[in-house]
């Protein structure tokens, strides 16, 4: 066999993987595609779901008939188009993932699959759960926080300053106009989008914690001793996460210090499961060293060495 011959049999495996990768990416892509498609078809009820937070909190301050914006002719299909990218790849990421565990899944071992694909599955529930949190919780707090400081438009309040006409409330009629500038609230409905979304962004984020960090323990890179080490930096690193992802507002920043820290302590115990399991694998094989145990029947052995003496 010539050297080209050779050179041209060990090119073809990879030849094989390139094509078989964009065979999954062409999928994968196609996946998103239909994603984008059906999640514009309903992107106004799901715009309308996403504003809910603040459409309850401008009610609540008085506003009966909440009122959102846009200031140019195309401000409103992009935002429904961002809506269907992020929902559309929402629908498609069952598609997605499961192409890339086909393209990877041949080159591992089965030790290796059981082992991963638990943590595939328990990451989107995990940022499902967080971004739940956000919009439930943590949206609403923010919003009863910002707008808190906003003059919020009202029917009596525009009759009585004038900028509605006492046709709009029968039987009252309109009050002198006062001087100065009345500086309200007029909601853009991107800029609220995008408040909304960086919520859900970083809180589902925040609970991929106890997946990272279980998958780092599984694969030897952290240990529950060293987490347990580092916990009062943890502390203070959550705190300035709190401080940078929500409104100066204590309650906020509290909630997020609680649910984050609790899922560090979490992992905490989910990385000590995970060495327990394959420490008790281990010893199963006669392949577990223990240094501590080794030091032990060192010095037994010593011992037994001076008796003798």
């Amino acid at each position: 066999m010539s050297p080209r011959d050779e050179i041209d049999d060990s090119s073809a495996p990879l030849i094989e993987h390139l094509a078989e990768l964009r065979t999954r990416l062409i999928r994968s892509v196609i996946a998103f595609v239909i994603g984008i498609v059906l999640a514009f078809t309903v992107a106004e009820p799901i715009l309308q779901f996403l504003l809910g937070p603040i459409e309850a909190t401008l009610r609540e301050l008085g506003d009966p008939s909440p009122t959102m914006q846009y200031t140019s002719p195309q401000e409103y299909l992009f935002t429904l188009f961002r809506i269907s990218m992020v929902f559309g790849f929402a629908l498609a990421f069952p598609v997605i993932g499961v192409q890339m565990w086909r393209f990877v899944a041949p080159g591992l071992y089965k030790q290796e699959k059981n082992a991963f694909l638990p943590f595939m599955i328990a990451s989107p529930m995990m940022f499902l759960l967080g971004a739940a949190f956000a919009h439930f919780v943590v949206t609403p707090l923010a919003m009863a926080f910002f707008l808190g400081f906003a003059d919020v438009p009202s029917l009596i309040a525009d009759l009585m300053t004038g900028l509605v006409g006492p046709e709009a409330v029968p039987g009252v009629a309109a009050a002198p106009e006062t001087t100065g500038i009345r500086i309200t609230f007029f909601g853009k409905v991107n800029e609220s989008l995008d408040i909304t979304l960086k919520f859900i962004m970083a809180f589902g984020l925040c609970f991929q914690l106890p997946v990272l960090l279980t998958l780092m323990g599984k694969a030897g890179l952290v240990s529950a001793v060293g987490l347990k080490s580092v916990r009062k930096y943890a502390v203070i690193g959550i705190l300035v996460l709190a401080a940078l992802v929500t409104p100066p507002d204590v309650m906020t920043q509290l909630i997020l210090f609680v649910v984050v820290y609790g899922l560090y302590e979490i992992s905490i115990q989910l990385v000590t499961w995970v060495e327990k399991k394959r420490e008790a694998e281990l010893r199963a094989q006669g392949l577990w060293f223990d240094e501590e145990e080794a030091e032990e029947d060192a010095e037994a052995d010593t011992s037994e060495e001076k008796g003798k003496i």
